[in-house]
């Protein structure tokens, strides 16, 4: 019984802080009052632009804008003006550990909030996503999401929002968003409507290397990126690569999988020549990329 109350006692703080959101047919998803005239989702729950509607604790609906969405943490960003939002208090994600408790807070009408009580199924440190974005902290729950419940508050037992969850990161699995990661992306979309990463402009598949170029050319790792696909007149093209050549290093450092590319790519690398190198017809192959910025995807079509 003292569990059950201090349960409900959570969702009852947290709860005015949590709004239903309108941004796509059907079922409204879920977001979090993060600061004052900001609301935080779940990005892929957003599929318009324009229209976005937001439900309020008593039960009024009001107009929100679309501030950004960043599909790679899938973090999205909406400003809602001339009402007075409580935010929340935020805690870490980084402290949670597997079988730590937690309570999941959505509202997905004007009836109030739901609710969904379970344990973190695993926790390990930072990650990148299959989209390319760096989130802080893998943390997921022990089962899927309800639906409407991306982009609801994830609590743990000291009633603080340790982030907000998703279904959107992991096929079959509910995963939060940290809190840190929240405001990072949040800061950046309020201050350019935009998460800017650096491209290349190639698609790639991992291969093995065969052993005999891994001892010709002396490599300390026995996988790399076979370039696939080029965009026309992107970096890479540019720089001379060609479809069928395998990227083993970029920037001096080994280029294994897409996780290692991925992290050379962060925004600080945008406008930066990366020197490159290639495995082409056995021999290796040097060149210099200069690194563009990815093209924003309109995500909300």
């Amino acid at each position: 019984m003292e569990l059950s109350d201090h349960l409900a006692d959570i969702a009852a703080r947290v709860g005015p802080s949590v709004v239903a959101i309108h941004g796509r047919l059907r079922m409204p998803s879920s977001g979090v009052i993060w600061r004052h005239g900001v609301v935080v989702t779940a990005a892929h729950t957003i599929r318009r632009e324009d229209g976005i509607e937001v439900t309020l604790t008593d039960g009024r609906t009001v107009a929100a804008v679309l501030a950004g969405l960043d599909p790679g943490t899938d973090v999205a960003v909406l400003k809602v003006d001339g009402v007075e939002l409580a935010p929340v208090a935020p805690g870490d994600a980084r402290s949670l550990k597997p079988g730590h408790l937690a309570l999941a807070v959505a509202r997905t009408d004007a009836l109030g909030i739901s609710t969904d009580f379970g344990v973190i199924g695993s926790a390990a440190g930072p990650w990148r996503t299959w989209r390319g974005g760096y989130i802080d902290a893998f943390v997921r729950l022990d089962g899927g999401l309800r639906p409407g419940f991306s982009g609801a508050a994830l609590v743990d037992m000291r009633g603080q929002v340790v982030g907000i969850c998703t279904s959107a990161l992991m096929r079959g699995a509910g995963i939060v968003i940290p809190d840190t990661t929240v405001e990072r992306v949040a800061e950046e979309l309020l201050a350019k409507g935009r998460v800017s990463r650096g491209y290349l402009g190639f698609g790639t598949q991992q291969v093995s290397l065969p052993g005999a170029w891994v001892n010709k050319m002396n490599l300390s790792f026995s996988s790399g990126l076979l370039i696939s696909s080029l965009a026309p007149a992107g970096p890479a093209e540019q720089a001379g690569v060609l479809i069928g050549d395998v990227l083993i290093e970029l920037d001096g450092k080994a280029c294994r999988d897409i996780d290692d590319l991925h992290a050379a790519l962060g925004s600080a690398s945008i406008g930066q020549q990366l020197p490159i190198a290639l495995i082409r017809g056995g021999e290796r192959h040097a060149c210099v990329v200069t690194v563009g910025e990815r093209p924003q995807r309109n995500s909300c079509r």
